[in-house]
């Protein structure tokens, strides 16, 4: 049985991709006991893609973690990456024992600045051939209204990567198999930072033709930091899992990191557009990992640093980005 884990927009959307296969249920942890209380009246999530309609007789919920891990073959974490150490606590590695792990999230752990691989394996002794990762340009919006989306799931065991691809296919989901892990994970994690920058220079009064510049300076610092920390000859950032998940966070509305971005460029304090938007923009908190994991390793990546000293060091945004912006190549 496979558990989904997570209630807001990603993890609806994922429910209903593998809900269209008509021989699978779902068992699905939800933190929240209203939205589960809307989802068995109405079938629908209260809170989340609301025009979504599940068939819930298919649909086993849970409100506590280590019982639908239990209950569970495969695991699909689809939660912000802030939460996930406060919603495994109090596990241990014997509640993961022969689980398979499936990655959605799009962030790092905040304690720890890890990707979620690195995190359950330190942490629960979870194997990396356990473990697959899902991404790509996928806004769950789109998904909702059935728009054709291409994901790519990642793993160092092929065979799950190929079992995991199986699910998460569908009629208007195409799937493509990767073992680049951690470049995958990583990707996901930048170009929510970027996409804040992007939605600056928006809200700034920057056009389209610097955005442009700013996505390909932005592609650089992604190779640069990616192949600094895990080297790989094979690796193709032109892939949609690299630089199409960069592309549609940065220029999409759907966007919540660019739209937190706007905001920001707007004049809106970070706690006043964080209480605007009531949603999670992962970038937030991904940028002073990274920058965390920037200055360790010596890597140069100018947007990142301006990203976080305008969240986290009460920098000018217009000031900060017209130097970023005039030293663009």
């Amino acid at each position: 049985m496979i558990a989904v884990l997570g209630s807001g927009s990603w993890a609806s959307a994922i429910a209903s991709i593998i809900l269209e296969h008509p021989d699978q249920k779902i068992n699905w942890w939800i933190r929240e006991p209203e939205i589960i209380e809307g989802m068995k009246e109405t079938g629908r999530n209260p809170l989340y893609l609301s025009s979504v309609e599940y068939d819930v007789s298919r649909i086993n919920f849970y409100s506590e973690v280590k019982s639908v891990i239990r209950d569970s073959s495969d695991l699909l974490f689809v939660l912000p990456s802030a939460f996930v150490s406060k919603t495994l606590e109090g596990l241990k590695p014997d509640d993961f024992v022969g689980k398979k792990i499936h990655s959605a999230i799009k962030g790092l752990v905040p304690s720890t600045a890890q990707i979620i691989t690195d995190y359950l394996h330190d942490n629960f002794a979870v194997s990396y051939d356990d473990m697959t990762v899902i991404s790509g340009p996928s806004h769950a919006e789109e998904v909702a209204q059935e728009k054709l989306t291409y994901l790519t799931v990642a793993s160092k065991n092929p065979e799950l990567a190929q079992r995991a691809s199986q699910f998460m296919k569908c009629r208007f989901v195409h799937t493509e198999l990767s073992d680049d892990v951690e470049g995958i994970e990583y990707a996901a994690v930048l170009k929510n930072v970027y996409a804040i920058a992007a939605g600056i220079c928006r809200g700034l009064g920057y056009g389209d033709n610097l955005l442009a510049v700013l996505v390909s300076n932005a592609m650089q610092e992604m190779d640069t930091f990616i192949n600094c920390l895990h080297p790989m000859d094979s690796r193709q950032l032109e892939r949609f899992s690299y630089l199409g998940d960069l592309l549609v966070t940065s220029y999409s509305q759907h966007s919540r990191n660019r739209t937190f971005g706007n905001m920001i460029g707007y004049g809106y304090s970070v706690r006043g557009a964080q209480l605007e938007m009531k949603m999670i923009a992962e970038g937030y908190y991904s940028v002073k990992s990274i920058e965390k994991i920037r200055k360790k390793n010596n890597i140069e990546l100018p947007i990142v640093e301006a990203i976080y000293k305008i969240l986290y060091e009460d920098a000018t945004p217009r000031r900060v980005m017209k130097k970023i912006v005039e030293n663009f190549h």
